[in-house]
């Protein structure tokens, strides 16, 4: 459909083609160890996905709710991410689109993928599990015949179960790929805290009632509400299971070889009770992740990471233990304890094993995601430096995600995204060079030896300088004076340069104010910049051999020696109002620039020449702060030079004139001659009613 007759509506479909930063309402994690991409849902629908090279991608769905579960099918290139009304969804990464999706008409309170396939997992609230198979070629999700009824469950385990009793948890079998020749089980958790070891649709190993810990009756633990699990070694035998009461318990569960032969071993032995404090009121188990200890023969030792368990009104803290069995699997030890603080309330973490590896792996890391939009990295360099030796609860602290276009560490004031026009000379060389190299080497590193675990993604290749242009640019001012430029030419930005607001060598002061407003002459590759100071910095983007640089003041002009240093140097800054600089405006050849104060003055400066045209003591009275300028040629008749004339007070018979249009903070817009710097209208167009623009 055609609006006003010439633009379609589907031309108006806007979508985000690039994203940068952490959403605030990030609330979820999933990691894809093969293809090394980290993806972030949140509450409002949106799904971040972040990997190597400052690539960063957004996903947004049609239904803008929170996403309660969240996993890759892994190195397939394929996202699955359920809602809270239960819509499955299976997101094409490379097409950025949604390849299928399939509304559950129960309540899903469990899913799991089954690693390496397919197939996955769904546990309802009526205690059903349903198996689903992704077919990527047709794309489809289909409910395939396996089916675990809540009676089925409850006739095999030989137990009566309360009615509508949800799935709280399933676990697939560590390294199941789903294979038919893979004997794949899964743990299911039900809400009436009983578990069961399930091969997917066969028996269930006798001894479900495991025995229990002295201090603990087995009535009591019946009645106990199951908040998080993980399986606690690589073969299945050991599971971990938190508790809303904040108790953490340790199942033995029968593996394939031991239930040939050694299902008769005491059931005493099953189960072992951890607690993080003796206090009587402690937080909910909220989370439970297991990373095993390579180098030892005990398949059970390894870290445990936990949050929650902790007295309540204790500090918030991620609590990781390095656990211990024995020989025969009788008695856990605790080595130490290490004891790592949020910035932020909690949201999620994940463990990162590296490539091709399982939670076996003794270099995996480790992300914490915390709000708002807060991510958190730490490397198993950073945690094994704590040894047993030491004390026993240590804290340390992660290292922050480094933001590639930062906003609030420094604070983003402004940001403006343009055009880099193709002049055909080499006027741009100095920025296509430093495009070059800049691309060659974007790979974001972290202090000291941590290597960023997140390399996924398949970012632009530049083959040669004369094969590349820079098309489009993207430029933000911070509230520490300084200034970042990025090659925004593909979706994938690339960072030029970064113009600090400081000279060494020279103090001026006030240049390390707060960037207010900025502007970029496509045509000149000429970049102004404008501080709450009322000083206006003017650098040329298509030259670097600036020696000197001019202080342009009402009543002066300095010349300063610059340093001979890589990257684009000031060519001029001026001074001439205290007020702060609100607009900033170039004129469409880039010649003149005009300048707009807070106190309500108006500036035009000549680029070239690098002079002031004109300054204007207040264009309004009383004084309102200049909000937005903007230039505008006319070509006049006679008639229109008559007005003019009785107007002002002088003027040229030039017919071609360019005037500026001066919009003040009081909704009233001025018309001034550029040549003359005369106010043109002696009554400035308003608004009926007294109004308050803000831009």
């Amino acid at each position: 459909r055609k609006v006003n007759g010439s633009v379609t509506s589907a031309a108006l479909n806007f979508r985000i083609a690039v994203h940068y930063g952490i959403p605030s309402t990030a609330s979820v994690l999933a990691f894809d160890y093969v293809q090394r991409l980290l993806a972030i849902g949140t509450l409002d629908g949106r799904i971040k996905v972040i990997g190597g090279d400052n690539i960063e991608g957004l996903l947004i769905s049609p239904k803008q709710l929170p996403h309660k579960y969240l996993e890759f099918l892994l190195n397939q290139g394929y996202l699955v991410s359920i809602s809270n009304d239960n819509d499955i969804q299976v997101w094409d990464l490379e097409n950025r689109c949604i390849a299928c999706s399939l509304q559950w008409e129960s309540n899903i309170t469990a899913f799991s993928v089954i690693q390496g396939s397919h197939f996955m997992y769904v546990g309802d609230e009526y205690g059903s599990l349903s198996v689903l198979k992704f077919e990527a070629e047709d794309g489809q999700l289909l409910l395939l015949p396996y089916f675990v009824s809540a009676s089925s469950l409850s006739e095999a385990a030989g137990l009566s179960f309360l009615d509508h009793q949800p799935i709280v948890g399933v676990l697939p079998q560590p390294c199941s790929s789903g294979n038919r020749q893979d004997t794949t089980r899964a743990v299911i958790i039900r809400g009436d805290k009983v578990l069961e070891v399930k091969d997917v649709v066969a028996d269930i190993p006798s001894g479900v009632n495991a025995c229990i810990p002295d201090d603990t009756s087995e009535q009591n633990l019946e009645e106990k509400e199951i908040s998080a699990l993980c399986w606690a070694s690589c073969n299945g035998s050991i599971l971990a299971v938190g508790y809303i009461d904040g108790d953490i318990f340790f199942w033995k569960t029968s593996t394939p070889a031991s239930n040939k032969g050694q299902q008769s071993e005491s059931l005493c032995n099953s189960v072992v009770k951890l607690q993080l404090s003796s206090a009587q009121k402690r937080i909910p188990v909220i989370v439970l992740q297991w990373s095993a200890n390579s180098k030892s023969q005990t398949d059970g030792n390894g870290q445990l990471f936990i949050y929650g368990g902790d007295e309540i009104g204790s500090d918030e803290v991620l609590t990781v233990l390095s656990l211990e069995w024995s020989s025969g699997m009788e008695t856990l030890s605790c080595l130490h304890r290490m004891d790592l603080t949020l910035s932020g309330s909690f949201a999620d973490m994940i463990l990162l094993p590296t490539s091709g590896a399982t939670m076996d792996n003794e270099n995996a890391a480790l992300f914490v995601l915390t709000n708002p939009g807060q991510l958190h990295f730490l490397d198993r360099d950073s945690l094994s430096a704590f040894a047993p030796q030491q004390e026993k609860k240590a804290s340390i602290c992660p290292v922050e995600y480094p933001l590639f276009v930062p906003t609030v560490a420094p604070t983003m004031n402004v940001a403006k995204l343009s055009l880099v026009s193709p002049t055909g000379d080499n006027s741009s060389k100095a920025l296509l060079e430093i495009a070059t190299q800049t691309k060659c080497g974007s790979t974001q590193s972290l202090a000291g030896s941590t290597k960023w675990p997140l390399t996924g993604g398949v970012a632009n290749q530049l083959s040669s300088a004369e094969d590349y242009t820079v098309e489009r640019v993207y430029i933000a001012g911070y509230k520490d004076g300084s200034v970042r430029i990025w090659d925004a030419t593909y979706p994938v930005l690339s960072l030029l340069c970064v113009l600090e607001s400081e000279f060494k060598g020279i103090e001026v002061a006030g240049s390390s104010a707060s960037v207010l407003t900025l502007d970029f002459c496509p045509f000149t590759l000429c970049l102004v910049v404008g501080n709450e100071c009322g000083q206006v910095r003017l650098y040329n983007l298509g030259r670097r051999e600036e020696t000197s640089f001019l202080f342009v003041t009402e009543t002066k002009v300095e010349v300063h020696s610059l340093p001979q240093e890589k990257g684009f140097n000031c060519r001029a800054i001026f001074g001439l109002r205290s007020a702060p600089v609100k607009a900033l405006e170039f004129a469409s050849d880039g010649a003149k620039l005009a300048v707009g104060y807070e106190c309500g003055s108006v500036a035009v400066l000549d680029t070239r020449s690098l002079s002031v045209s004109f300054l204007s003591n207040f264009v309004s009275k009383p004084s309102s702060p200049v909000i937005s300028i903007t230039w505008k040629a006319f070509m006049l008749g006679n008639d229109d030079i008559k007005i003019l004339k009785r107007s002002q007070s002088k003027t040229t018979d030039n017919p071609a004139e360019e005037f500026m249009f001066v919009l003040t903070q009081d909704a009233r817009v001025y018309v001034i001659d550029c040549g003359s710097g005369n106010v043109v209208n002696s009554h400035p167009m308003h608004l009926k009613k007294d109004s308050t623009l803000i831009s």
